[in-house]
């Protein structure tokens, strides 16, 4: 059943006829054949909330299933989303509180990038642009052909001016 209900789930994401209210109810229609404090279910419901800009209904449903035990890129996943969501709600410090955490916690994984994009936000939305181009920056590095080096030091140099 996992793979089938993973396979609609993706199936509901990627059709673009489905506007928001109707992938609303397409994945809440899949994710009920879970039980109802199913992390997954709630994490793809918050999703599609959050998606369509239902931010307020999105929070709950994406505390739910950090709370229920999402693990791994999941959770990850629902870190970024849930802090982007309470960023856009207004809860900045909250939302840099949570994205600081995860860009630690997830060095070195798949995802430190996106953590990294959304803490940047976050940071801007906090007024330190400085220290948000510094992440971004720092994040961007290794992806270039060149300057790899210097663009990593300008990034430290914008975090602590000091050095």
């Amino acid at each position: 059943m996992t793979d089938d209900w993973d396979s609609r789930i993706e199936a509901a994401w990627a059709d673009e006829a489905l506007d928001d209210l109707e992938r609303i109810r397409v994945i809440d229609a899949i994710a009920s054949e879970r039980a109802a404090d199913d992390p997954r279910a709630l994490f793809e419901r918050a999703g599609a909330r959050d998606s369509a800009g239902l931010e307020a209904e999105a929070e709950p449903l994406y505390r739910a299933a950090l709370a229920g035990g999402l693990d791994g890129e999941l959770r990850t996943r629902a870190v970024i989303q849930l802090a982007s969501t309470i960023r856009n709600l207004g809860e900045v410090e909250e939302s840099l509180e949570m994205l600081r955490a995860e860009y630690e916690k997830s060095a070195g994984t798949r995802l430190n990038d996106a953590v990294a994009a959304f803490y940047s936000l976050a940071l801007a939305s906090s007024g330190d642009a400085a220290r948000a181009a510094s992440v971004a920056l720092t994040a961007l590095a290794p992806h270039l052909p060149l300057y790899t080096r210097s663009v990593t030091g300008y990034a430290r140099e914008l975090a602590d001016p000091a050095r």
